[in-house]
């Protein structure tokens, strides 16, 4: 294992594709807005096919980050990182071109299956990377800095996007992303330890090809597909590990609050305060700087002390508050005091990451975070089921009751579901050895 010096190139290309997604989030409100709906503030049309859109990405997320965390466990976690910095380049593309509706249409449909195929991978493979290179006591510190580097990278895009005019936005975004894909091909180095990677995919491919050619009676399925994920991945994890199954439920309620969260926050305070482009940009920025604070210096601090579960809680109680009070905000300097809070809120999923890691061996981590992803997937699925229509519904003149931000109350509920579970999380020592080993997994894993 080496040390955090071995995962600089990695940071690097964290920080440069973060930057290229980061920099167009305070436009793409506005620019939903005028397409759909010229010169207005609430446009339910625009909240639905965001919901949809985020409904999708969570349909796909299921499916890939399971089948790309394990793949990334037998194939190299850097030759599956180039799937998901590669389709987040073409839909920036589109909109660096024209801002038209028509352009904003092929965006969105581009967006929605790029989302499908790749947007929840990169952090899953990444976390991954990180599992590999870094040994079980660092590993919570080793998460927070990765999660502080997107931080970082969220503080300096929306900085820069509230300098850049909306065109040069998504032409500065595309260059950002294709930088760091070339980066990552040239400079970084491959993680998963020796036993664990194979041939490459298509050499195997070919091979059993030829192997089921000169014997037509043996089996069509072939070793490669006989061994990506399935649902009894995540099953045996779930039955073998009560830790993961703790962990998998508050990361759930938590997924499903941060999912409903994206999808209306944005249009609630546009709606309640008319904010715009730059005052997105600067409410990004103060949520960003006290995230990049917390992730990078309070973390590596508090975590030797307090312990990954206490600090878990605590990231759950302050995010539940902290919503609350978003969704009764009386004035619009109340979205900016709240923003700094955010600062405890990213406790939550690198200490959730940190406490399954041990669950599991080395040549398994991409299978393990690839399931966490899935399950984060899973809520992404269902939020904008819920969360989309509650949010239209309560900025409408159609709303039972006046409580724009009924929606976002909710979402704090939600929350308080996932702290009071984390409150009885009891991690058990880390795995020794290396794989899984338990009878109830025997008959689950090939």
């Amino acid at each position: 294992m080496e040390g955090l010096g071995g995962l600089s190139h990695l940071f690097v290309t964290m920080f440069l594709a973060s930057i290229g997604g980061v920099i167009i989030v305070p436009a793409i409100t506005d620019i939903t807005m005028a397409a759909l709906c010229p010169a207005q503030h609430q446009c339910s049309l625009a909240i639905y096919l965001t919901g949809f859109q985020q409904l999708m990405a969570g349909v796909g997320s299921v499916v890939m980050t399971p089948l790309i965390g394990n793949m990334s466990d037998r194939y190299g976690r850097k030759a599956l990182l180039t799937l998901p910095l590669t389709v987040s380049v073409i839909p920036q593309v589109i909109l660096a071109y024209s801002r038209d509706t028509k352009f904003f249409y092929a965006y969105y449909v581009v967006k929605t299956f790029a989302a499908m195929a790749g947007e929840g991978s990169l952090y899953c493979l990444a976390l991954a990377y990180v599992t590999d290179r870094v040994p079980d006591g660092k590993r919570t510190s080793a998460f927070g800095i990765l999660a502080g580097v997107a931080s970082t990278s969220f503080v300096c895009g929306t900085l820069v996007a509230h300098f850049l005019s909306t065109a040069l936005t998504f032409q500065v975004s595309s260059v950002l992303s294709v930088i760091a894909l070339v980066y990552m091909r040239i400079f970084l180095k491959e993680s998963v330890p020796g036993e664990g990677m194979k041939q490459p995919l298509l050499k195997e491919a070919e091979e059993t090809y030829a192997q089921q050619c000169e014997d037509d009676s043996s089996p069509r399925t072939t070793g490669t597909f006989k061994k990506l994920p399935s649902l009894g991945d995540i099953i045996c994890l779930l039955k073998c590990s009560p830790t993961f199954s703790q962990v998998a439920v508050v990361l759930f309620f938590n997924s499903l609050a941060d999912g409903g969260l994206s999808a209306a926050l944005l249009y609630y305070l546009k709606a309640r305060f008319q904010f715009n482009k730059d005052q997105f940009a600067d409410l990004m920025m103060i949520t960003g700087i006290g995230e990049t604070l917390s992730q990078l210096f309070f973390m590596p601090l508090l975590v030797p002390v307090i312990g990954e579960e206490k600090l878990l809680s605590t990231g759950l109680l302050i995010s539940c508050i902290n919503i609350f009070v978003y969704s009764i905000s009386w004035s619009a300097w109340v979205p900016y005091a709240l923003a700094s809070f955010s600062a405890f809120a990213v406790f939550v999923r690198p200490s959730i990451c940190s406490i399954a890691s041990k669950q599991v061996g080395p040549t398994e981590q991409g299978m393990l975070q690839g399931c966490l992803s899935g399950v984060s997937s899973l809520a992404d699925i269902i939020a904008p089921l819920i969360f989309t229509p509650l949010t239209a519904l309560f900025l409408s003149n159609e709303a039972p009751f006046y409580f724009p931000g009924f929606s976002l109350m909710c979402l704090g509920l939600t929350l308080m579901i996932a702290f009071f579970q984390s409150l009885m999380i009891c991690a058990v020592p880390p795995v020794a050895g290396g794989k899984i080993n338990s009878n109830c997994c025997t008959d689950t894993l090939v």
